[in-house]
């Protein structure tokens, strides 16, 4: 009897004590975003669990062109940052530069967020002496300098091209001369000048400040035009106030603090 009283009483208590709110699921965000945002994303990230905790951010990095895609071809994302104009055109039916018709940039979403300098960068004691774009260019036409350089689908191989054009050099017959390696994505040239596998490599300038690299020189807009990074909520995704909101955090000050402090230039007023 004492037990069957006891439980009575658990039970009843029980029942006057208020329900607990279960806990809020969290709202996973999927951000499509250029291999040399990695660092400062990732650093955003974590500011950004302040301003909403219940948003998990997930990350894709790679080249913009991989990214473009991965995204034609149906794969999940909200918000998409490009290291170029071009593989964002290519999904915004708005613009003049999208030949098959993608749609899937979110009207009014579409922002330039940074500017970024193509810079060449050199291993640890610069062992050719490579000085300047100047010295690569008659390097690369006396065949004594390995170069490393994006693939024709990043962004960062298609400034490199625009170098290699305003030199007058042939990258075909480069490449045939065994002088010039690739990289899928920035990530990986930068890790071949990082290894000194090669004697200088084009990369970024926030991906030689992240990896401790020497820059001896940066392209001017004249030898391949402006390293614009844009960014936008595309109209596919499934969280779009979400997804705004994390855009309108990328122009904070919090954020731009982190971008400035790696190179990124903030273009947003």
């Amino acid at each position: 009897m004492k037990i069957r009283r006891l439980i009575a009483l658990i039970l009843s208590v029980a029942m006057l004590l208020p329900c607990m709110p279960a806990a809020a699921e969290k709202t996973e965000l999927v951000v499509f975003a250029a291999a040399s945002l990695t660092e400062t994303l990732t650093r955003i990230a974590e500011l950004y669990k302040e301003f909403a905790p219940d948003v998990e951010l997930v990350f894709n990095f790679d080249s913009s062109g991989t990214l473009k895609t991965q995204i034609a071809e149906g794969a999940a994302c909200d918000v998409f940052i490009s290291a170029a104009p071009k593989q964002m055109n290519q999904l915004d039916i708005d613009s003049d530069a999208n030949p098959d018709g993608l749609d899937f940039v979110l009207r009014g979403t579409r922002i330039n967020l940074l500017e970024n300098k193509v810079a060449l960068a050199v291993p640890e004691g610069n062992p050719k002496g490579i000085a300047s774009f100047d010295r690569l260019a008659a390097a690369l036409k006396d065949g004594t300098v390995l170069l490393a350089m994006g693939n024709s689908d990043v962004p960062v191989g298609q400034y490199t091209r625009k170098i290699l054009a305003f030199y007058g050099l042939d990258e075909e017959e480069l490449a045939g001369s065994g002088i010039l390696t690739y990289g899928n994505n920035v990530k990986v040239v930068t890790s071949q000048v990082s290894e000194a596998a090669v004697d200088c490599g084009i990369i970024y300038a926030t991906d030689a400040f992240s990896a401790g690299l020497t820059v001896v020189d940066t392209a001017t807009a004249e030898m391949c035009g402006q390293v614009i990074y844009p960014a936008a909520v595309l109209n596919i995704t499934a969280n779009e106030q979400a997804a705004r909101d994390f855009l309108a955090f990328l122009v904070s000050a919090e954020a731009d603090a982190v971008f400035e402090s790696v190179g990124f230039s903030p273009m947003h007023e």
